[in-house]
C-alpha cells in the first residue's frame, strides 16, 4: 500500500535535539526522535512510506525567513513535500511579501500552529495571514485543539474556515488535539480536512471511527507527527481501526495526493 506522512516536524542537524527536547517539554511527551532529515528518510524507508509533507514552525517572526530557506533547500529530496512558516507578528506587508517569496521558491503550503506562537486562530494577528493567501493554492495545515490554551479551538477553526472558504485548511490531530468531541462540529466544511497525528495513542478507537465516517474518509490524511511518534506504530493505529481497504487508500494516500498534489 502506497503511504504518504502529511505531518512531520524537521529541523537542521545542528538544532534537532534542542527543538525536539523543547516540543517535548511543552507537551509532557517523552519525544520518541530528533526531526533529523536523515532519521526521518530511514524511518520512511523502513516502513514503506513514499513521501513526507515536512514544516517547521517559526517562535518569533525573524525565524520565518530562515526557516522557509531551509524547507526549500529540502526540495531537492524528492520524498519530501516542504511547507512554510509565517508568523502572526509580521504587519500586512511583511507576510505578502513573505507569501510571494514562498511561491517563488516553490514551497507546498503552509504550517501554523496557534499555541506555540501565541495567537487566536480566528484573531485579527491570524486573519492577516489568511487575508494575504487570498490569491495563492497553498493549503494550511494548522495545529488545532489544545485544553491549556485560548488560542487553536475546534470553534476558532470552524470560523475561520467558514470566514475564507476559497482557502483549503488541514485541521491536524483529528481537528482538534484533547478536543475530540468537537470534531464532528467541522461537518459540511468543504474547505477542511484532518490529519490522524498525535491522537490515536489516546484517542478511543472507537470514538475515532465515529469522527471519520461522520466527516468522510475522504477528508481525513494520514501523519505521524515526527519526531514525537514513529511511522511504524502509526501505521498500526491507523491499520487497528479496521476502516476497509478503500478507505485506507484514501486516509494513507489519495487524499494526499489530490490535495497537495503530490505524485507517489
Amino acid at each position: 500500500m502506497k503511504i504518504i506522512d502529511t505531518h512531520v516536524h524537521i529541523y537542521p542537524d545542528a538544532i534537532a535535539d534542542k527543538a525536539a527536547e523543547s516540543i517535548g517539554k511543552f507537551y509532557n511527551i517523552k519525544m520518541l526522535g530528533r526531526g533529523r532529515i536523515g532519521d526521518l528518510l530511514s524511518s520512511m524507508h523502513n516502513n514503506g512510506v513514499g513521501k513526507a509533507v515536512v514544516c517547521s514552525v517559526a517562535t518569533a517572526k525573524h525565524q520565518v525567513s530562515r526557516i522557509n530557506d531551509f524547507m526549500a533547500s529540502q526540495l531537492s529530496i524528492e520524498e519530501l513535500h516542504p511547507l512554510a512558516t509565517m508568523h502572526p507578528d509580521m504587519d500586512k506587508y511583511e507576510i505578502k511579501d513573505e507569501v510571494l517569496r514562498i511561491k517563488a521558491l516553490g514551497l507546498k503550503g503552509i504550517k501554523l500552529h496557534p499555541d506555540c506562537q501565541t495567537f487566536k486562530l480566528s484573531g485579527e494577528r491570524g486573519l492577516k495571514i489568511f487575508d494575504a493567501l487570498g490569491d495563492f493554492d497553498l493549503p494550511i495545515l494548522v495545529h488545532t485543539g489544545d485544553r491549556r490554551f485560548d488560542y487553536s479551538h475546534p470553534e476558532y477553526m470552524i470560523e475561520v474556515a467558514r470566514d475564507y472558504p476559497h482557502l483549503k485548511f488541514i485541521a491536524a490531530h483529528f481537528g482538534g488535539w484533547t478536543e475530540w468531541e468537537q470534531a464532528l462540529l467541522y461537518k459540511g466544511l468543504k474547505n477542511v480536512w484532518f490529519d490522524t497525528s498525535s491522537s490515536l495513542f489516546q484517542l478511543d478507537a472507537q470514538i475515532a471511527k465515529t469522527v471519520i465516517f461522520g466527516l468522510g474518509a475522504e477528508k481525513f490524511m494520514f501523519g505521524t507527527d515526527f519526531p514525537m511518534w514513529q511511522c511504524d506504530k502509526e501505521i498500526e493505529r491507523v491499520l487497528a481501526l479496521d476502516l476497509g481497504e478503500r478507505n485506507n487508500e484514501l486516509i494513507f494516500h489519495k487524499n494526499a495526493e489530490d490535495l497537495f498534489g503530490i505524485s507517489l
